[in-house]
């Protein structure tokens, strides 16, 4: 693809009916002078993408958006596709009251999920929602912009973008996630305090990612001269008890309080960093470990998050959409600190990026992992282009926990497109957060309560 004129780029974007994804993209993309152009918006609520019309068309009218967009609500898929340069892909696949059934009904097995999307069984049920949907999004995009970059921003990531390749192999796809993000800012922090450097960015901490999205870690991290892992080492211990961070008083509750106690556990036992959150690291694990029971996630420092309390933020930041539309609340211009703008920047040629990424791993970015796998790992942005760098191998000592997750992944896309239960009993099994708690009555019930989102094979 050549982008001969970066100030009349076309954007579809998919989704973002909560807004909050939606005015961040804006956002940034306001603050970026060097690009511009047309962003056409669909989401199946239709409001949803009309009302995301009219605050992006308010952001870039704003005196001090230097990057200046045209938006529009289109009612068809294939007229957002039609001609695009970039697809951003940012939707719930369903609503809350099927994540309902995600997250709490497994707690009758004593299942407990600090956030549902990705692993354990809630990850394995919306990911059967998910992947119709995205197998469709790809043979849409074959159709109609073939040579488009495709950002997904949806989780579970890794099954999202596996299930876009595996229905349109040469699509430009990768996946973005900020969780990396959080760990090299942890990193800079722990510099800033153990150095007379006070100025220490995250963008300063330099480090290998490798594993599966939300499972993901450096083993090898430096600031200058300094090796991070060993200090890493000496900050684990001063914090190991008591954690580090997780003030998050301007929150409504502490649904998202972290103190990175996990993260320090794992590095103990692994002697890796972990690099996400500790409410996704938690899921990857053995259910006896961190999530025996909510008390045990507390004592861990992290707490579980409700669907209730989605439910009642999605109405918070549905109300303040109303507010921005209606101009009673005023658009706040200010960077996220999210990379996506810098990545279509660098796919333009303007700029040379390295950032962590979700790919198949057919480069044999990780070692002794399967090719088809959905990797996490740096890679170089440059025009369009993006080159995965080789991370190499993962630790034995962690291999054969990750092997489980990377064959529920290929079980779990088999599942969703052969419509396939007995492997979704299979994968409940082989679940480390499952822990051996099956029961084939309630992963049907946790199926029946979704069907209206799966294809029509599964009523069979």
């Amino acid at each position: 693809m050549k982008f001969t004129d970066n100030k009349n780029l076309k954007i579809a974007y998919i989704g973002g009916g909560s807004r909050s994804w939606a005015r961040v993209f804006m956002t940034d993309l306001a603050l970026e002078g060097d690009l511009g152009g047309e962003i056409k918006l669909y989401d199946i609520d239709r409001t949803a993408a009309e009302d995301n019309e009219t605050i992006g068309n308010r952001i870039s009218a704003m005196s001090e958006a230097s990057g200046k967009w045209k938006y529009t609500a289109v009612g068809a898929l294939e007229n957002a596709l039609d001609g695009a340069d970039f697809v951003i892909i940012s939707i719930l696949p369903g609503t809350f009251e099927e994540m309902h059934t995600d997250v709490h009904l497994p707690e009758r097995l004593g299942i407990y999920q600090s956030v549902g999307d990705t692993a354990g069984p809630g990850g394995t049920i919306r990911a059967l929602r998910t992947i119709p949907l995205f197998t469709g999004f790809a043979k849409a995009i074959k159709q109609h912009c073939p040579d488009a970059w495709v950002i997904n921003y949806t989780n579970p990531m890794s099954l999202c973008v596996r299930a876009l390749y595996h229905a349109f192999p040469k699509i430009k796809a990768f996946g973005c996630c900020h969780e990396v993000f959080g760990a090299q800012e942890l990193l800079a922090e722990m510099v800033r305090r153990r150095t007379e450097e006070k100025g220490v960015q995250r963008s300063d901490i330099h480090v290998n990612v490798l594993g599966l999205n939300h499972f993901t870690w450096f083993d090898k991290a430096s600031w200058k001269n300094y090796d991070l892992l060993e200090m890493y080492s000496e900050f684990t211990d001063e914090f190991y008890e008591s954690g580090f961070g997780g003030d998050n008083s301007e929150l409504p509750d502490k649904c998202f309080t972290c103190n990175n106690r996990v993260k320090f556990d794992l590095f103990r036992n692994y002697g890796l960093i972990a690099a996400a959150g500790d409410r996704h690291l938690a899921e990857f694990m053995p259910g006896d470990l961190y999530l025996k029971n909510p008390e045990t996630a507390e004592s861990w420092g992290f707490y579980l998050t409700s669907v209730d309390w989605r439910s009642a933020d999605l109405k918070r930041k549905l109300e303040q959409s109303r507010r921005l539309v209606s101009g009673e609340e005023n658009i706040i211009l200010k960077p996220s600190g999210e990379e996506g703008i810098l990545l279509i920047k660098a796919l333009c040629g303007l700029t040379r990026v390295i950032s962590n990424v979700n790919l198949p791993n057919t480069n044999g970015q990780i070692g002794n992992f399967p090719a088809d796998t959905i990797v996490e790992t740096n890679a170089v942005f440059s025009r369009d282009d993006v080159r995965p760098l080789y991370a190499g191998n993962v630790p034995e000592k962690l291999l054969g926990l990750m092997q489980r997750h990377i064959e529920n992944q290929a079980m779990t896309l088999n599942a969703a497109l052969e419509f396939d239960r007995e492997k979704v009993y299979r994968i409940f099994e082989k679940d480390p957060l499952s822990n051996g708690k099956s029961d084939v009555k309630l992963i049907n019930e946790m199926i029946k309560n979704t069907l209206k989102y799966l294809p029509e094979e599964w009523n069979k």
